[in-house]
């Protein structure tokens, strides 16, 4: 009789050895000592075609350019080993989405950076948050005192949006407790004024800022 090969959808290669938190279920990013502050960011849109390797690739981007990442993960190895390492997944997560939702992808956001851990790529956590109530799992798994990453663009837009963002900020340095905090976007005073004495932050333009200072150029 032919064994029936169930796939829950959760990829569970991706954690084989992994420890969790549960509830909710979220895995443990091993230790950071192999990260340092990159050199560059790079977009993982643009990794294929890159000639300087001296980056780390990251997704923040519209979660569709990346979504094969996290269900074919295996297939962009040797891609990502040719980089300095990877910032795991920005997977959305959204004021209003529900909870389910935003530690499915928060999961991911792991379960992915917990993988190419194990296959010798140097991994900068990236912490995302939407809410208050986020603030129960968002911060999950990831190694505290160590590099953590973040991302402000498209996420600062409005006054309550900063006010949003700076709640979070202050939970995950509190949380966290980060040496160093990569930066993706710009980095208002209203914002990140506050806590500069908190730990050094490293900003990185976005390919936002990047496009357009060359067209402007």
């Amino acid at each position: 009789m032919k064994k029936t090969i169930l796939d829950d959808g959760f990829h569970q290669y991706l954690t084989d050895g992994a420890s969790f938190i549960v509830p909710p279920g979220i895995p443990v990013l091993m230790n950071l000592h192999n990260t340092q502050v990159p050199k560059d960011i790079i977009p993982f849109e643009k990794a294929k075609r890159a000639t300087n390797k001296r980056a780390y690739v990251h997704f923040y981007m519209h979660d569709k350019y990346f979504s094969d990442v996290l269900t074919s993960t295996t297939k962009y190895l040797d891609l990502l080993k040719q980089f300095d390492g990877v910032i795991t997944p920005d997977c959305s997560m959204l004021i209003g989405q529900v909870p389910c939702l935003q530690q499915v992808n928060t999961y991911f956001n792991r379960a992915v950076g917990f993988y190419l851990q194990k296959n010798g790529i140097p991994v900068i956590p990236n912490v995302r948050w939407s809410d208050e109530s986020s603030f129960e799992y968002c911060f999950l798994g990831v190694p505290a005192n160590n590099i953590v990453a973040i991302s402000t663009h498209g996420c600062i837009r409005s006054k309550a949006e900063k006010e949003m963002y700076r709640k979070g900020l202050y939970e995950m340095l509190t949380v966290l407790t980060p040496h160093d905090v990569i930066v993706h976007g710009y980095m208002p005073e209203s914002v990140f004024g506050e806590f500069t004495n908190y730990t050094t932050f490293h900003r990185y333009a976005s390919q936002f800022e990047r496009t357009h200072q060359k067209e402007g150029a």
